[in-house]
């Protein structure tokens, strides 16, 4: 049996130019899908206006996308296992390149969001069919660097989305974010057709065998939760009754999908793998770097955009530098790890990094930073992710066997994925909340019968004076003007709390690597599917 799982392995590494097409293939897939994560975050007051639609309904733009992706991703292995890994993987990206097209030519929010939401189904197969045909190309010495190669493609994905999307709808229109796919899509399927290799897989399922309420329930679990943590906040959280009563289903969902799986003999996803450790704090902490990650490149363009006037693509190039140091620090973690540096280390190191810029940039926030004190801050988040993302996938699939890998690297990128998700739901709970509070704080001390406001107010209402304005309408304006700012500097007090927190919670993750069992560095990704 030994035997043939080798051959089998072994006939699935490629040499020389087939490996170059295959990874640049993989790496093509994993960017399409993230980017499509975030690009279209700036393109929504275009969509607004176009189609229509009001705030709350073109956030069910980024809903649909976010709620198939993570629906997807842990059933990636099992669709595999029926379908054949290249089929798979084709047809995905073939659902994803036609619906992007159908997305452009949407004529109303509704028939965009239910082509986002079909997209986000063809998207989220990308992922870690991407990761596992990558790893497979190469043979087990140079698996560290493969791991790296496509994290290259997931942690600077993220950040192209908003420059990109920027440049497009500042030059041409919204439809063309969703384009540009096409072409790609298309090359990505014939490149895969032609040089992807598909795993030997034993019987299929038949249909009165496939775990159908595993699926449901797994749906109804995930889509519910993902609803919550994107309308949480502009529905004002529990307040509202449709987030309390999704929060229940979301809940009894996750329940019945756990019994399910654990008593079904055949799983849509094998639980039962959870119960490797270093799985289970791996899951965690990919999920707390999913929450940095997504985290920090949410805060920065919202921070650039409404506190320092930038434009979108100015607050998008901004976290460039960031992603290309982690792109240039992938290869010498990669190498790294093949020569056995300790995965726990590089964590570790990596999550004391990551505290440096969140309290780096705590320290240098105010209304009036500029670029030129953010750079190094940034290029430090930079060295932080590349520290994280290979190490802790390696090190939660470490001590895990043949086609246990492929199930465990499916949780990591699921937990990767609903990390950014709660990520960005808190913060924008935790800014609101906290800007609220520091409002009511700064108010206190900035009374009428001060003599420091007094003195401004005289100064401002004198200069609206000077513009031709009345003494009541200049004094009005003036009182205005001193609200904004008020507001303004509320505003960057909690932008620097959630640094801070964000800060800490890193810090706190530190301790938890220790637990982890030293397994072998090399992780043999190409047993995932036998």
């Amino acid at each position: 049996m030994a035997g043939a799982a080798t051959a089998a392995d072994d006939s699935l590494v490629e040499y020389g130019f087939r490996r170059v097409i295959i990874t640049i293939t993989a790496v093509l897939c994993a960017l399409l899908e993230i980017v499509d994560t975030t690009i279209v975050n700036v393109a929504l007051n275009d969509m607004r206006g176009t189609l229509g639609a009001t705030l709350t309904d073109v956030a069910w733009v980024i809903t649909a996308y976010a709620i198939a992706n993570v629906i997807v991703i842990p059933m990636t292995s099992w669709l595999s296992m029926q379908f054949g890994r290249r089929n798979y993987f084709a047809a995905s990206i073939i659902i994803f390149t036609v619906s992007s097209f159908m997305c452009g030519n949407a004529t109303n929010i509704w028939e965009l969001v239910a082509f986002r939401f079909i997209q986000g189904m063809g998207g989220g197969a990308l992922l870690v069919t991407a990761q596992t045909i990558i790893t497979e190309s190469y043979p087990a010495a140079k698996r560290g660097m493969a791991q790296a190669i496509y994290g290259m493609g997931v942690i600077v994905g993220p950040t192209l989305g908003p420059p990109l999307g920027g440049w497009i709808v500042d030059n041409y229109s919204w439809g063309w974010i969703f384009y540009i796919n096409v072409p790609l899509g298309i090359i990505a399927t014939i490149l895969t057709l032609m040089f992807v290799k598909s795993p030997k897989y034993g019987e299929k399922l038949k249909a009165n065998q496939v775990d159908w309420w595993g699926i449901v329930f797994l749906a109804t679990f995930i889509g519910s939760l993902q609803f919550v943590l994107e309308h949480g906040q502009q529905d004002d959280w529990f307040e509202d009754h449709l987030i309390i009563a999704l929060s229940i289903v979301s809940l009894f969902g996750l329940l019945a999908f756990i019994w399910r799986e654990l008593v079904y003999k055949h799983p849509i996803v094998n639980l039962k793998v959870l119960n490797d450790s270093n799985l289970r704090i791996g899951t965690i902490l990919c999920f707390i770097m999913g929450f940095g990650l997504y985290g920090s490149t949410f805060i920065v363009p919202i921070y650039t955009q409404s506190i320092l006037g930038w434009t979108a693509l100015d607050a998008g190039l901004l976290l460039i530098p960031s992603s290309l140091m982690t792109a240039f620090m992938m290869p010498i973690i990669g190498q790294m790890i093949q020569r056995g540096v300790p995965q726990t280390y590089m964590v570790a190191t990596g999550f004391m990094i990551f505290f440096g810029f969140t309290f780096w940039m705590f320290s240098i926030m105010t209304p009036d930073t500029g670029s030129e004190h953010m750079f190094w801050p940034l290029i430090l988040r930079g060295m932080g992710l590349g520290l994280l993302f290979v190490p802790i996938t390696t090190m939660a699939l470490s001590t895990l066997k043949g086609k246990s890998i492929g199930e465990g690297a499916a949780f990591t990128g699921m937990m990767r994925q609903l990390g950014g998700s709660f990520g960005i739901a808190l913060i924008s709970t935790f800014v609101t909340r906290f800007t609220q509070t520091h409002r009511v704080n700064l108010v206190s001390h900035e009374q009428v019968t001060n003599f420091a406001v007094q003195q401004r107010v005289q100064q401002l209402t004198a200069g609206f004076m000077s513009k031709g304005y009345s003494v009541s309408e200049a004094t009005a304006k003036a009182y205005k003007a001193m609200e904004g700012a008020v507001m303004k500097q509320a505003t960057v007090l909690s932008y620097m709390d959630v640094f801070l927190y964000l800060g800490i919670l890193f810090l706190i993750c530190i301790p938890f690597i220790l637990l982890v069992k030293q397994g072998k560095n090399k992780v043999d990704m190409s047993d995932a599917m036998h």
